[in-house]
């Protein structure tokens, strides 16, 4: 299913922007291209810190707004509600691969949680480029804008 959004998405541009941003305050993340921008409704997932190999969700990242890590607490009360301690935990030990699959999983969860309780917006992914931190974000129907201004919104029912 992740590989199919991803696919879906690679049609407005995901993965071939020159350049991207999230805003904490807004809650947008924004694509930039040669010819539009693209925004949509973001929150972040967790991070991955290649230095430290390891893996840490956004609720307990002092440095996101308690707004951008909605779905990453969604997804930790979920795991708490059913017992599955092992996504509870704040920081894991984590290698690329490894921080990989529980973005991945964090994903299929925050989804499944769309699918089932309608908490979230999330309709794709975004790893996020960095040095120290590379994040993982979730996002929303995303708004294409070209640049004589016209827009259109690139949507996807996963339910």
């Amino acid at each position: 299913m992740i590989e199919q959004l991803t696919q879906a998405h690679k049609s407005w541009g995901l993965g071939s922007a020159d350049r991207w941003g999230l805003d904490q305050r807004t809650g947008l993340i924004t694509w930039t291209f040669p010819d539009k921008i693209a925004t949509a409704p973001a929150q972040i997932v967790g991070s991955h810190h290649p230095s430290a190999a390891s893996w840490l969700r956004a609720w307990a990242d002092e440095s996101i707004l308690p707004d951008m890590s909605r779905e990453a607490r969604a997804v930790r009360d979920w795991a708490e509600e059913h017992g599955h301690l092992a996504l509870t935990r704040p920081k894991v030990d984590a290698d690329e691969e490894q921080a990989a699959a529980f973005a991945a999983l964090a994903l299929a969860l925050a989804l499944a949680l769309a699918l089932a309780l309608r908490i979230t917006e999330a309709t794709g992914f975004y790893r996020g480029t960095g040095g120290t931190s590379i994040p993982i974000i979730t996002f929303g129907d995303v708004t294409p804008t070209a640049e004589d201004g016209t827009t259109s919104t690139f949507t996807m029912d996963i339910g």
